[in-house]
């Protein structure tokens, strides 16, 4: 029981807190004396409390100021040697407070490599200074962003502007030259991808332009005539791009492929025949044609037959339907313009007396006009053109009248807008609208005295002219916006030609003949060239240099021809003093030729010393002395 009693009793002693008593286990006189203990105990516990919120409190302070001088000091101990300069003094006050402020605003300013060693910080002014500055600094910043907000603004409106114009969007920076031929320039033709440029003349060629595959020299790859003797009236691609549409100025329309290949030609009607919806294509000359843009088996043609008829490129045998073009009283009329709406619903042709007819598609039969405008253009006067707007509203239409005019499909009796004065004096004048319908362009012939034709673009609004360029054979481009076309040949350098020279001989094949008659296989042109090469004449060899006295007429000494070496020994001999008087130049050699002679005398000089010559005064009297024959004596009387 002692040893169960003081296990309790050091138990309690380390809880602290009251016991409860167990019944049975103690006597009513303990809790008396546990109760007593209890009391030492606490009271010993509250002086270890104490004791341990004192040597806390003092921890605490010794913290803060370790923390302290960790902050003011930071790393390992100082050399005892060392003296802190005022940069390392700690600051005390309110003087010691603005240097705290004044280095962190330093700290703050402070920005890149560090200050040569001479230079002085300007002074710091005032705090009310600094404040008053700080409050105008802040007005001046607070002014010049709104001042750039509004410079923004401005440039932002102005880029807008410029955007929004539609001149600024027309390439006109750069330009090159295509050199089709001497004649007109009748039809021009840009494939939908604008790789191809096909162009047309009155000289009968069409000549392809691929952009991709010209270098700098801008060659065409393919010129030809497709309807042999006839002017080219106009081309144009397909909506594809795989067939273009030649017409020309006979009855026969022709489709050929993209290289120039032909796919099709249109029969031609007969002529004898009335009625031109009994023929099978168009009896007289075309004026103009057209592709539809949505079925790409169909064309359109329109011919002076007074007919506009429609083809199908998979028969080509016969037309697939024909409208018939009559004028105000009933009689037939030309039709020089035709084309289609934008979704292939109206087709429409302009007539030689000044009308616009539109037929609508979707019927079968074209026997009655869906809208007409008999007085559109003067009358008499070609429609050179007619383009529908893409937002297919609007038709605007080119005549001889030298007008254009612009019409709207939903009420077609009065134009748009018009302009009467542009002059036009070709049947192939075109107009086309901008991208963004914003604009018209057209041509303008040449008038009395002018070099130059012109271009000019229009306001569709009010068909007013907004700008004007000068052609010739040129095509224009800008490299910050144009795409494709000409940017894809200016950059290439030209090709170098490389010649050879091509045998243009005949050679008669006779597989029978003798061995001694049979000719040779022509041989390739390389061994030729190179029997050509060795022979110093055929390859205008120069003459070589001259080794010893001389070959050929050269002199080797000069190194030169015959006749310089001779006119260099004329000019060189010393002048003759018998060169005028031959008598003189013979008897100067007299005297040696009788003191010394060589030829004759050493023969005769044994058997005739002394010479003997015959004396012409006896010649002369035997002559005198012969009378001669008989029947050369001269008659007496």
């Amino acid at each position: 029981m002692a040893m169960f009693q003081e296990a309790r009793q050091t138990a309690i002693e380390r809880s602290g807190d009251n016991p409860v008593p167990e019944a049975g286990d103690s006597t009513p006189d303990e809790p008396k004396k546990l109760h007593k203990k209890t009391k030492k105990k606490k009271s010993k516990k509250k002086k270890h409390r104490t004791r341990e919120s004192s040597s806390d409190d003092d921890s605490e302070e010794d913290r803060k100021k370790g923390n302290e001088s960790s902050d003011d000091e930071i790393g390992p101990p100082l050399p005892p040697a060392f003296k802190p300069t005022l940069e390392h003094q700690k600051p005390t006050g309110q003087s010691g407070k603005a240097e705290v402020q004044n280095d962190a605003d330093e700290d703050d300013e402070d920005i890149g490599p560090p200050l040569p060693p001479g230079f002085t910080k300007p002074s710091l002014p005032l705090e009310v200074d600094s404040k008053t500055d700080s409050s105008e600094d802040s007005k001046l910043k607070t002014s010049n962003m709104q001042i750039e907000e509004e410079d923004d603004e401005d440039e932002d409106g102005d880029t807008a502007e410029e955007e929004d114009n539609p001149l600024n969007k027309i390439p006109t920076s750069h330009e090159i030259v295509f050199d089709h031929g001497q004649k007109t320039i009748s039809a021009l033709a840009l494939d939908p991808s604008g790789a191809r440029l096909v162009t047309g003349s009155i000289d009968f060629d069409v000549k392809f332009w691929d952009f991709a595959g010209m270098d700098s020299s801008l060659k065409s790859f393919r010129s030809l005539r497709p309807c042999e003797c006839h002017q080219i009236r106009n081309l144009e691609y397909s909506p594809t791009g795989e067939s273009l549409l030649v017409v020309a100025a006979n009855a026969q329309a022709k489709i050929i492929d993209r290289d120039g290949f032909e796919q099709m030609e249109c029969v031609k009607g007969d002529q004898y025949l009335v009625d031109q919806a009994s023929t099978k294509g168009h009896t007289a000359a075309l004026n103009n044609g057209c592709w539809n843009p949505k079925i790409k088996e169909e064309f359109l043609t329109c011919a002076n037959d007074s007919t506009v008829r429609l083809w199908d490129v998979t028969s080509k045998f016969k037309h697939k339907n024909i409208i018939k073009t009559k004028s105000t009283g009933g009689r037939k009329t030309v039709p020089t313009a035709c084309t289609y709406s934008n979704d292939g619903r109206w087709v429409v042709a302009g007539c030689t007396d000044g009308s616009i007819q539109i037929w609508d598609h979707n019927k079968y039969a074209f026997v009655n006009v869906a809208m007409q405008n008999k007085t559109a253009h003067m009358n008499g006067s070609d429609i050179t053109c007619l383009k529908f707007s893409y937002d297919g509203r609007s038709l605007a239409s080119r005549g001889s009248d030298d007008t254009l005019k612009l019409w709207d499909i939903r009420n077609f009796k009065q134009p748009l807008a018009s302009n009467t004065s542009l002059p036009n004096a070709f049947s192939m004048t075109d107009c086309v609208f901008s991208p963004d319908d914003k604009l018209l362009v057209t041509g303008i012939s040449l008038r009395k005295n002018e070099k130059e034709g012109k271009i000019v673009f229009l306001d569709r609004d009010n068909l007013q002219v907004v700008k004007e360029m000068h052609m010739s054979e040129s095509l224009y481009y800008d490299p910050d916006k144009s795409h494709r076309g000409a940017m894809l040949c200016v950059v290439k350098r030209e090709r170098k030609v490389k010649q050879t020279e091509i045998m243009a001989s005949q050679n008669i094949i006779t597989p029978y003949a003798l061995p001694m008659f049979r000719q040779g296989r022509p041989t390739s042109t390389k061994k030729f060239e190179e029997r050509i090469r060795k022979d110093p004449v055929k390859s205008h060899r120069p003459d070589l240099p001259i080794a010893g006295p001389g070959t050929g007429g050269r002199v080797g000494a000069k190194g030169a021809t015959l006749s310089q070496y001779v006119a260099q020994q004329i000019v060189s001999r010393k002048p003759d003093p018998y060169e005028k008087d031959p008598r003189g130049a013979i008897l100067r050699h007299a005297k040696d030729a009788a003191e010394n002679p060589y030829w004759i005398d050493p023969a005769y000089k044994k058997t005739q010393p002394q010479t003997v010559f015959r004396n012409p005064d006896e010649d002369k009297k035997e002559e005198d002395d012969d009378p001669g024959p008989i029947w050369k004596k001269k008659k007496l009387g």
